[in-house]
């Protein structure tokens, strides 16, 4: 269906796609660019952080709430150290070069989610944190759990969710001018096909590029985080052929995802292994 109407669109092309949405938004978008930390990597961002902020802690008590929060004080206690050391070493890192902590404004918090069949765990803007009891037997150990925390933090520390804002604002600009450019191709073939034209262009050639963009920055910024709270990075790598067994070769092509594929994390995490080992040692912890 894809190729289909990518076929019917002749006239637009993904380039062209991304040159008009410059075109009508350059105004904009100059003054709204900044790096991500660590990596340099430009980044958009056309929404307050504060917002999406304050979105997230509402959004993160209605979780609280409405989710059955496990009852394992033990468990939960760990979550909450392998946490503290992770935000005690960015903010070191941070302030050791010289640059400004990216996590001045959050209000840490730590809840541990009982649901056995989702292995999963996320960092909303702000530092609002929530683990799957799921995911444990997965990352098996303080390490594997690090692993996976310091990747979820990273997403909140290189403002990824600011980033993914600000881009859906722009695109839905853009598709909207690129339909008038193209003399209503899109419309029409949306018409003619019933499938949401202007939404499948932006979430293959746009949205699912970039999402795997940022996984794997979180991926790299996520090892550097967990290296510099003192954990061992090469467990990292265990975590994720582990996960390769669980999704029993049945991951989607990662064209059609916005995560990379277990076999390409596994690939960059062993390549970036040494270099950070010796780049980002542990900080001394503060007494």
């Amino acid at each position: 269906m894809y190729k289909f109407i990518m076929d019917k669109i002749d006239k637009i092309n993904r380039r062209k796609f991304l040159e008009i949405i410059g075109c009508c938004t350059c105004g904009v978008v100059i003054n709204s660019c900044s790096t991500a930390p660590i990596t340099d990597r430009r980044q958009l961002k056309l929404l307050p952080e504060s917002s999406l902020n304050a979105q997230a802690a509402q959004l993160y008590e209605n979780v609280k709430k409405k989710t059955k929060l496990s009852d394992d004080k033990k468990q939960l206690e760990e979550i909450i150290e392998i946490g503290q050391r992770i935000e005690e070493a960015v903010s070191s890192y941070f302030n050791s070069v010289d640059k400004p902590d990216p996590t001045y404004n959050f209000q840490w918090e730590y809840i541990l989610i009982d649901n056995d069949k989702i292995k999963n765990a996320w960092c909303m803007p702000g530092g609002k944190i929530a683990v799957y009891t799921g995911i444990l037997k997965i990352t098996k150990n303080k390490h594997g759990l690090a692993a996976v925390m310091g990747h979820e933090i990273a997403h909140a520390v290189a403002k990824h969710s600011v980033e993914r804002a600000s881009r859906a604002l722009l695109l839905n600009v853009g598709t909207t001018a690129i339909d008038i450019f193209s003399g209503g191709a899109i419309s029409r073939t949306q018409r003619a096909t019933g499938v949401d034209v202007a939404g499948m262009l932006r979430h293959f050639g746009i949205d699912n590029p970039f999402g795997r963009k940022q996984e794997t920055e979180a991926d790299y910024l996520g090892l550097i985080f967990s290296s510099l709270a003192g954990y061992d990075i090469r467990e990292s790598v265990k975590i994720w052929e582990r996960m390769k067994k669980e999704f029993k070769g049945q991951e989607p092509p990662e064209w059609m995802s916005t995560h990379p594929s277990s076999k390409k994390r596994i690939e960059s995490l062993n390549k970036w292994i040494p270099e950070v080992i010796i780049k980002y040692p542990p900080i001394k912890r503060s007494s």
